[in-house]
């Protein structure tokens, strides 16, 4: 039998083509359709991505302004589909709660499902986040914005532009990044035909792990640790010394900056609070402490530093810091999904057995 090659977790092994995004780990750039993460952030909202992203791959959903109507339409009747199942999702983590609400949408839907799936997050992450404070679900505003639809139903009532603004560059920001754990989990279920809805939890179920889409939250936790300016260099050293990560900083793919911790940056300089120029000086003082102490590799600010600071800085609970994500990524996650339905051939890599032998023995 001829040698098989391996790779621990793939690294380095092409497992689809794909137009939709591209990331360069080594130059720190981040592509969507040929514009940079930096342009789309400044000139483009959740719904224009949304269209960027499935352009070629559904002519009727190209174009921003029937995204952000037909979105509108959308939050609606997910709506109508999930308000009588948050009752059984009260008792469930905010991420489970998610899970089970996309799970009860139905594959006989007449709209286009990746438009329901992507209308559905924010319906389903508000009414979640209202259950944890014992109130019911609000019905979506079909006129309103996304990011402002979704702060509207989640908080009771309008938000400061500000806010909005901010989220709407979180949302745009995370639409998509390649074939990360979430995208390909859902290529794969999209694979075998599965349908939309399925191939969409699938990516929800890989986001729940913590070596994926939980960091947020504990870099908040990291900042409240340290306490504040005076303790920073030695809660660094001793956690270095200890051998444990630091939140926010490193990503398996990025060997300079993560261009998204810029672009959320500046999104959260724009925003009221006293956390982030504390966090700022934490950021600068870990960044020194990891190139004395990892001299193997550079480690620099990922995404999920800045996320966490702009979403605790919009007043969203740390629970819902990974379904929030979620509702971004969502975008991503069904403009492959459409991809990987026009490939039309399922994936199935090989596996190398390295178990024992059969037993010979007579």
């Amino acid at each position: 039998m001829a040698a098989i090659s391996t790779s621990a977790g793939l690294d380095g092994v092409v497992a689809a083509e794909t137009a939709i995004s591209s990331v360069d780990g080594a130059a720190g750039e981040l592509i969507l359709r040929g514009i940079t993460l930096d342009s789309a952030a400044r000139s483009f909202d959740f719904e224009a991505v949304a269209a960027l992203l499935w352009r070629d791959l559904d002519a009727e959903l190209a174009d921003p302004v029937a995204v952000s109507s037909r979105l509108g339409a959308a939050r609606l009747r997910a709506f109508e589909q999930l308000s009588p199942i948050v009752p059984a999702a009260r008792e469930l983590p905010p991420i489970d709660g998610l899970r089970l609400l996309l799970s009860g949408l139905s594959d006989d839907e007449t709209l286009p499902h990746h438009l329901l799936a992507v209308a559905a997050m924010p319906v389903a992450v508000a009414a979640l986040g209202r259950s944890e404070r014992g109130d019911d679900p609000l019905p979506p505003d079909p006129a309103a914005g996304h990011a402002a639809d979704f702060l509207r139903m989640l908080t009771g009532g309008p938000r400061p532009d500000s806010e909005v603004s901010a989220l709407d560059t979180y949302l745009v920001t995370v639409a998509d990044h390649g074939l990360n754990a979430s995208t390909f989990a859902a290529r794969v279920v999209a694979s075998t035909r599965a349908g939309m809805f399925s191939s969409v939890v699938a990516a929800l179920c890989a986001l729940k792990g913590p070596l994926h889409g939980g960091a947020p939250g504990p870099v908040l936790d990291m900042l409240d640790e340290i306490g504040g300016p005076d303790e920073i260099d030695g809660w660094l050293e001793s956690k270095l010394a200890a051998g444990e990560r630091l939140m926010g900083f490193g990503h398996r793919i990025y060997r300079v900056r993560d261009p998204r911790a810029d672009v959320l940056k500046a999104a959260v300089r724009r925003l009221s609070g006293d956390r982030l120029a504390f966090a700022e000086q934490v950021e600068a003082r870990a960044l020194a402490a990891l190139a004395r102490h990892k001299t193997e590799r550079s480690l620099q600010t990922n995404v999920e530093f800045y996320t966490a600071l702009l979403l605790d800085a919009v007043g969203l609970p740390r629970s819902l810091f990974t379904p929030v994500f979620a509702i971004g990524r969502a975008a991503g996650w069904t403009a492959h999904i459409l991809e990987q339905q026009q490939a039309g051939r399922i994936i199935r890599p090989r596996s190398r057995y390295i178990g024992p032998g059969p037993d010979l023995a007579a």
